[in-house]
């Protein structure tokens, strides 16, 4: 089996879920009302004890330590999307990144769930499962904003606009793509892409929202080949300050 095409597929897996986990738990003490302040920060939890299992499989193929590789590098050395370390901006942006990524996410370790790398499909079936509420708590949040009144339809519309090509994205194939789909490691991005697509159209037309027209496409690559915005940096900085000063602080 491919090693080096299993290791990054980990790495962009492992770092796209530390990423907007810690994005998400800046909602902490945030929240538009104290439901939403308690969901977000639950959702971040869970994605960043998802990053530590995913970081956990790379060492077992002998990476370093998951507190090692999630805390000791540098930006330039994180695979994760560009859409996923964009700053949260206003309430609407964050949770139309939530509903894209999240349904992205779900879709991907249903795949995964299995993948003929028996050590990341057992992992895939348990995190599948845990993603189920975070979809949910999308969905009803994505229709209930869309569909309210003008303003709040008019907003949830422009962050879609916005986030869009960013969210296109996530699905940037791997150098290794061929050997992933060959020896049924993963399905490949493209097909990904076209489930994600499948699967949010309907929800997003339920929203009273349009997806922007095709032709407007372009997705924002770069994440996975770890070149990234301004933005990576100083959250990487904030998120790994603890672990520097004291290695022996745990998750």
């Amino acid at each position: 089996m491919n090693t080096q095409a299993i290791k990054e597929l980990l790495y962009k897996m492992a770092d796209d879920l530390l990423i907007i986990g810690h994005r998400n738990s800046e909602w902490t003490g945030l929240g538009p009302i104290l439901e939403e302040d308690i969901s977000f920060s639950s959702m971040a939890q869970d994605k960043i004890g998802q990053s530590q299992a995913i970081f956990q499989l790379l060492n077992d193929l002998g990476e370093q330590e998951p507190d090692t590789v999630a805390f000791m590098r540098g930006a330039a050395q994180f695979h994760n999307a560009r859409f996923l370390e964009l700053p949260n901006g206003e309430y609407d942006f964050s949770l139309v990144r939530h509903f894209l990524f999240d349904h992205a996410d779900q879709l991907r370790f249903e795949a995964l769930a299995n993948s003929s790398y028996e050590p990341l499909a057992k992992v895939a079936k348990k995190v599948k499962g845990e993603l189920k509420y975070h979809v949910f708590h999308a969905n009803t949040w994505l229709v209930k904003l869309g569909q309210a009144n003008e303003n709040s339809h008019n907003r949830m519309q422009a962050a879609l606009n916005q986030a869009w090509n960013y969210a296109l994205g996530m699905f940037e194939e791997s150098a290794h793509e061929d050997a992933l789909i060959t020896e049924g490691i993963f399905e490949g991005e493209l097909a990904l892409r076209d489930k994600w697509l499948a699967t949010i159209t309907p929800i997003i037309l339920k929203a009273g929202l349009q997806i922007p027209a095709s032709n407007e496409w372009q997705p924002i690559y770069g994440g996975r080949i770890c070149q990234h915005t301004e933005h990576l940096s100083p959250l990487v900085e904030e998120m790994s300050e603890v672990f520097r000063y004291d290695p022996t602080a745990e998750w």
